[in-house]
Parts: structure tokens; sequence; C-alpha cells
């Protein structure tokens, strides 16, 4: 069996119940739904990147921000979501799902274009987007990978991680050949972090499509093209080894990659970084619509002072604001056909979209230190008559906390533009909340809401702006 070599590893030593690896390999999660890919895609590759970073010789620090990137690199990923579903007709999460199962020529992005584009539209629209996008296939693409890994990157560094881990992110889609984007780097120009990101990428999506011999010819295939001959070749090597694959397929490829944390990696995550992660995500979350830009962060401003006004302490609004920043992470499980339909849902897409919200428990319910905040911000959508969902719950099993967030989420809802309609003035959205109180919101939270609007909160739709907590 393939055992880790302890000699270079250390368990980082936890603050409470928070460890970095841990809150963000639990955050990846919610990346590998973006992508479509299976669950646990980005703590598998980053197995796969710490084991090759290993092996080509990399200690300490860098050993440790191959970890993070690799772990991370999808962190751009739902910038380009709706541009995807737009362009390909079709379910982004699907679309980017097969577009990483293509084979590495040009004429094999041109079979994907010719058999996912617009499957489910009529002959004339699916024709046109095929034509467009083929007749613009260079542009377009380079479009797509630059907004991700751009996003990314920059994403990263609200992290607080390292230059040489953004730098991975912006560089994930560059060629060993020169072939990639977005600037088309070639050879030793791609940062050393990235080659080895996009070989543990590939290794796992085709791993989890085919088995190892798929994986291991898909990776063979790609080197000298996509991938660095050198680190193709350590890979083999890995791959040689039946243990190496074992592991990976382990139903505790979590607790193992945690337990491959470099001792420098070791960060204090105090309650200031659990605020900057909470809003990097929010970030990520805002990103996968262009209705929903700088919502996360507006909830949360309203969640803070309507918090204040119903009482509740500095130090505990502080988590609630986390809660309201966190309340869409399982929109990034939906398709953006879904999110951006201008019209009416069907109710097979209704009940995806309602899906969100048990999504959204699901992943910080793999954070231990977030795991107080799991029924707060999963229960955003019910309501006090009992109709709400995912679960249905009552005004006797809805807490004061999460009547905050739904007031503030739906108070931004009303005031933003969405696409089936146009942002709502203030009177308006609070004549319709009106409406509601007793039944979908609570009264208190509702008239602390027009309060605060009164007083100057600016009419919609409100700045994206970040979390400052009132003394």
């Amino acid at each position: 069996m393939f055992q880790p070599d302890r000699t270079v590893f250390e368990a980082a030593t936890p603050v409470g119940e928070a460890r970095l690896a841990e809150i963000l390999g639990a955050f990846s999660y919610a990346l590998d739904l973006t992508e479509g890919q299976p669950a646990g895609h980005s703590v598998r590759a980053a197995w796969i990147g710490t084991y090759v970073g290993l092996a080509a010789g990399l200690a300490d620090a860098e050993l440790a921000d191959c970890l993070y990137a690799v772990l991370l690199k999808d962190l751009g990923c739902s910038s380009n979501a709706a541009r995807v579903a737009e362009l390909f007709l079709g379910d982004d999460r699907t679309l980017k799902q097969g577009f990483k199962l293509i084979g590495p020529g040009a004429a094999d992005f041109l079979r994907f274009v010719e058999a996912e584009v617009g499957v489910k539209e009529a002959e004339a629209a699916r024709t046109a987007a095929r034509d467009h996008l083929l007749g613009n296939a260079a542009p377009i693409l380079t479009g797509f990978i630059e907004t991700r890994c751009t996003q990314g990157a920059g994403i990263a560094r609200r992290l607080r991680f390292s230059d040489r881990v953004a730098g991975a992110i912006a560089a994930l889609d560059e060629h060993w050949d020169g072939g990639g984007m977005p600037r088309g780097l070639s050879g030793s120009k791609i940062p050393l972090l990235a080659r080895i990101a996009l070989l543990a990428q590939v290794a796992d999506v085709f791993f989890m499509a085919g088995g190892p011999e798929r994986a291991v010819a898909e990776v063979r295939a790609r080197a000298g093209g996509w991938l660095d001959p050198d680190l193709t070749a350590i890979f083999a090597d890995l791959a040689a080894d039946p243990g190496f694959w074992a592991a990976l397929a382990a139903p505790d490829i979590d607790a193992q990659l945690f337990a491959l944390e470099p001792a420098q990696a070791r960060v204090v995550v105090d309650e200031d970084y659990l605020d900057d992660i909470a809003a990097a995500f929010g970030q990520v979350i805002d990103a996968k619509s262009p209705y929903t830009g700088g919502h996360s962060g507006r909830v949360a401003l309203l969640t803070d002072r309507i918090g204040a006004a119903q009482g509740i302490a500095a130090s505990e609004r502080r988590r609630l604001v986390r809660c309201a920043m966190l309340h869409d992470i399982g929109k990034l499980g939906v398709s953006n056909r879904i999110l951006d339909k201008p019209g009416r849902l069907t109710p097979g897409e209704w009940v995806v979209m309602q899906g969100h919200a048990q999504a959204t428990t699901d992943i910080l319910s793999r954070i231990g230190v977030m795991r107080d905040m799991v029924m707060i911000a999963g229960s955003h959508h019910e309501r006090l008559d009992g109709t709400g969902y995912p679960l249905g719950l009552d005004e006797d099993c809805i807490s004061m906390e999460t009547r905050i967030v739904s007031v503030a989420d739906f108070f931004d809802a009303l005031t933003a533009d969405r696409p089936y309609r146009a942002a709502m003035p203030v009177d308006q959205a609070l004549s319709i909340m009106a409406c509601e109180v007793g039944a979908a919101i609570d009264g208190d939270c509702f008239d602390a809401l027009e309060a605060i609007v009164a007083d100057g909160i600016p009419q919609a739709p409100l700045p994206a702006m970040p979390v400052s907590l009132l003394p």
C-alpha cells in the first residue's frame, strides 16, 4: 500500500478547530460544483500535485504553495460561467466538464463544438452558435481563460497567498509548447506550480472518467505539448505504484491531503482571516452571474446593520456577517441557464434552483470552524408560515439570525437587476416586503430594515463594499 513519506511532512498545529488546509479544502468542493467535476476533484488534484512537487524537489514554503495553488486552481472558474452558457447555448457545468475531457488537438475542440453546442435548441439557433464559436474560437477561448485566470489570481491574493500561488493560478492554462492561453507562455517561462497544477488536473479528470490507465495515457499524450515532459516522467514513476491510485480513490483522501501539509505551512487562522476567507468566496459566488455582482457583500452589510438594530453584539454579528456572505454558495452548483433565465422557470428548473440552499448546507457542514453557521446560511429561504425551502421550517424553528439574513437577502434581490425584471425602486420593494411580514419575513427585522433605509442606505443597487462591522 502506498504510504506518504512522513519524514518530510508534519501535521500543522491547528488554532482551535481552524486549520487553513481543512477550511479551504472544504470550500474547494464548491469550486468542483462550478466546474461540473466529481466531488473532491480539487482535493485529489492537490494530493497528486503535492507528490509531484515533492518528487520534483520542492520543499518547505514552495511545497506548501504547490498544495494551495493546485487546491485553489479553480478560484476564478465562476467568472466565465455565464458567458459559457450564453455562447454554447447549454448548461455551463456540463459543458465545462466535457471540455476538460476532450483531446489535446484542435480537431478535438471542433468535434466538441459540433457535438455539444445548443443540443436542446432549435437547429437555426444551434447552427448560428456553432458558426460563431468556430469562426471566433481563439479570441473566445482566450477571453474565457483570461477572465478565469485573472479573477482566480486576484481572489488568491485576497486569501493572503503569495504571488507564487497567484501566479500559478493565473498561468494554469499555459502549455509547455506555447499553445496555451491567455499569454502563450512556453517551457520554463510558465511558473513551475502552474505546470504541476495543469498536470494534476488532467490526471484526476481522466482518472475519474476512465481509471488509472486512461489517466496515464492522457498525461503521456500531452507530454511536450500541454505538459512539462520532466514532470510527466515524475508522474509516470508515481503512477507505476498501484498504491498511488488506491490512496487517491480512498474515501479519506481529504484527511490524507491535510496530513501532507508541510510544517512550514502553519498559518494562524484568526477571526480576521475567517472574514477574509468568507469575503473571498463571496466574490466567487457573485461572479457566477452578471445579475449577482456585489450581492453577497450587500446582504452582509445589511445583515450587520439589522443585527445591530436587533441588539446582537458585535462579536456575534461578525459570525452572522460571514453567514450572509456565504448564504448563496450553493448556487455555484446551479447552471447559468437557470440562474440567468429571463422567463419563468419550469418545475424541474425550480427544483434545481431550490437545491442551492441544501448545497449551501452541505458545503458549510464540511468546515468545523463554521458549522455554527450552517443552519443560518442554509435556511435563508425558509418562511415563517412553513412554506419555504429546503426543510419547510416554520416560525417556531427559524432563528433570529436566519430571519435577519432572509430580510437582507429579500431586499437586495428586489432592488437589484434580475434576468426577468429590472431593479425595483426601494419604496416598491419595501411595499412588497410589507405584505410578506408574518408570512415570509419577521416583522421586527423588517422594521429595522425600513429604519436603516430611511437613514440613508443608498438606493438600489447598493454598492459592493468590504464588510465593516459597527462598533
